[in-house]
């Protein structure tokens, strides 16, 4: 075969894999975006009714991720009875495998919601906000509202993770906030868009560094949703008594800017119902830079372990692998039922 003949034949595959991702990019960006504006326009008790049943599919259709769901959930009730924390529902399926399954099938309901609730965003008004969320320590919340506008806001991978920033932005007018990139630009756009009308502004993980540094700087909150760590860089941190990493750039990012300091988090209740707390973050203080960045990562773990606690079935995270240990050891039996 001939040079010539030998670099046409190797360019058309690629040529092919190249058209054939965009088209399938485009009908995603398109099913996703038409999906969206559909979904702001639903009925809202149809609209739950569908997520629980996507939510099953899901759990039916993904043997994977129901397996991590299981391991990290049965790891958590286990914590959790064997130190008396949380309520007896969540220590009872320690012992109890229908118990456990029937939070690992609650995890998948919770997951499903959770895309509804990104797609219905744009309904999120200030209306919506103060009539549907529950704000269990509101001392604390009109303290740091009225206290300064320079803050760090640490959400979590758990129940409505938009709800924490959206109420921020409807008390002081803005947030900063970065998001992991989408391989599909028209979905990153659409998402991006989507939140900058009501005021949450978007930056990338590459430029988020600088930009959140220079919003606080500016007086602004930024918020960073800082649970699980993505790079494999975070710091080390003992979660449910076995040791993970979390991001390291709250930490740095207070340490840096003495900004106050301040974590979030809420969970559904029912259907368009939500309760949530806020509880500031001691930033310590006397040692070393980076010893006040490792001891501000374990005060953040036990934040963590105390929201996750309320409702362990609707922290997202539980579809990944969060404790290296755990990963390593043998699956146990799930006790599932059909």
């Amino acid at each position: 075969m001939s040079r010539q003949a030998s670099s046409h034949v190797d360019r058309r595959p690629a040529r092919r894999a190249g058209l054939g991702r965009r088209l399938s990019d485009w009908l995603v960006a398109t099913f996703v975006i038409a999906g969206g504006k559909l979904i702001c326009h639903l009925p809202e008790g149809p609209l739950w009714r569908l997520g629980n049943l996507a939510g099953m599919v899901e759990y039916r259709a993904s043997p994977s991720r129901r397996d991590h769901t299981r391991r990290n959930l049965r790891h958590i009730v286990e914590w959790m009875a064997a130190n008396g924390k949380g309520a007896e529902e969540y220590r009872r399926a320690a012992t109890d495998p229908k118990a456990l399954e029937s939070l690992v099938r609650s995890a998948f309901r919770h997951h499903a919601h959770y895309y509804l609730e990104l797609a219905w965003a744009p309904r999120f008004d200030a209306r919506f906000v103060t009539e549907r969320l529950f704000v269990e320590t509101p001392r604390e919340v009109e303290a740091w509202l009225t206290e300064r506008r320079a803050l760090i806001l640490i959400g979590m991978h758990f129940g409505a993770i938009e709800l924490p920033g959206f109420y921020v932005v409807h008390r002081l007018g803005l947030i900063v906030a970065p998001m992991e990139t989408i391989d599909n630009a028209r979905v990153q756009r659409y998402l991006f868009s989507t939140r900058a009308t009501i005021g949450v502004r978007i930056v990338t993980l590459e430029e988020a560094g600088r930009e959140l540094l220079a919003a606080v700087r500016r007086n602004e909150p930024v918020g960073l949703v800082a649970d699980r760590d993505l790079s494999g860089a975070g710091l080390e941190v003992e979660l449910f008594g076995a040791r993970t990493k979390i991001p390291a750039g709250p930490a740095f990012l207070a340490t840096e800017t003495g900004a106050p300091v301040y974590m979030s988090a809420v969970r559904r209740t029912g259907p368009g119902r939500y309760r949530g707390s806020l509880r500031q973050v001691p930033v310590p203080k006397g040692a070393n830079r980076r010893e006040r960045i490792r001891a501000m990562a374990r005060e953040e773990a036990r934040l963590f372990e105390q929201f996750i606690m309320e409702a362990p079935e609707q922290w997202l995270s539980l579809f990944h692998p969060i404790w290296p240990d755990l990963e390593q050891a043998p699956m146990r039996e799930s006790g599932e039922t059909a």
